[in-house]
């Protein structure tokens, strides 16, 4: 039997939606689709809701409630739109079936923990990643004894900064003590400050790949920039995921991503002053 997978969004002409039923279909080898959507607004500058339903072949439905009743497994969307996520996400908390929520998972810290711990007690397993955070070049990397990181990428700071901040996190820990902003408004460019005077610094440039240089307390290097297909690996997780139910991420490590977040966008606001955690 084909299991359903439910999309609940904020509207529903974007990336992700627009790419995981093929994606998940593919890597399933048609165990599941995509077969139910809904979302709250249409798409500011795309398609209708109704269009999109129309155009991808998926059954729109009259509520979010709706969409988890039907569904086998739900993917909460919204990726453009964290500040939705504490709203949407109580749809699905007491559902008891597997729930993948979209990057960026929320806005705070305070906010996070608190989506998490619905999710506990209503029994129903979730969690969250960046896609970034399934490359094969940064499995392959050695994870211990880092003293220091250069990291660039693309994209804009609000929407894409946590395809850096979680490598950084699966490589340095969640110790973060202190963000700067270095103030340059084409390549926004921020310090972290870890434990044990460990430093990372990364850079947003709109065509830039995204790749490391990392540096070893022996005096080691290695340098990589990301050239493997890293949506098919997170793709490969969420079918995983709806399958066994086992969480690839654990909520802690979330919770610091989205924390480091939020205080790189509060030093944005006061450049070359340390923002402390």
């Amino acid at each position: 039997t084909v299991k359903k997978v439910g999309f609940i969004d904020y509207y529903l002409d974007e990336w992700h939606a627009n790419n995981y039923p093929e994606m998940l279909k593919e890597a399933s080898e048609g165990r599941m689709e995509v077969a139910y959507a809904y979302g709250d607004i249409d798409a500011p500058d795309g398609r209708t809701n109704a269009k999109w339903a129309e155009d991808m072949g998926i059954e729109i439905l009259d509520s979010p409630e709706e969409v988890v009743e039907k569904s086998d497994y739900i993917i909460i969307l919204s990726p453009n739109n964290p500040e939705e996520h504490p709203r949407i996400c109580k749809v699905a908390a007491n559902c008891g079936k597997p729930v993948y929520i979209d990057k960026t998972f929320a806005c705070t810290k305070k906010e996070a923990c608190e989506i998490f711990e619905s999710y506990e007690a209503g029994k129903t397993p979730c969690w969250s990643a960046s896609a970034l955070a399934f490359s094969d070049e940064l499995a392959a990397t050695e994870k211990e004894n880092i003293i220091a990181i250069n990291s660039i990428g693309s994209g804009l700071v609000e929407k894409y900064c946590i395809h850096q901040i979680e490598p950084i996190v699966i490589l340095m820990g969640t110790e973060i003590e202190s963000v700067t902003y270095l103030g340059n408004e084409i390549y926004p460019t921020f310090e972290l400050q870890f434990s044990k005077n460990r430093i990372v610094r990364f850079t947003h440039c709109m065509d830039a790949p995204f790749s490391m240089q990392i540096a070893y307390e022996n005096g080691t290097f290695r340098n990589f920039t990301v050239q493997s297909p890293f949506f098919k690996r997170i793709i490969s997780k969420m079918i995983d995921f709806f399958e066994t139910g086992i969480i690839p991420v654990c909520s802690d490590k979330t919770e610091a991503i989205i924390h480091i977040r939020a205080l790189c966008l509060a030093a944005m606001e006061k450049p070359f002053e340390p923002v402390l955690a």
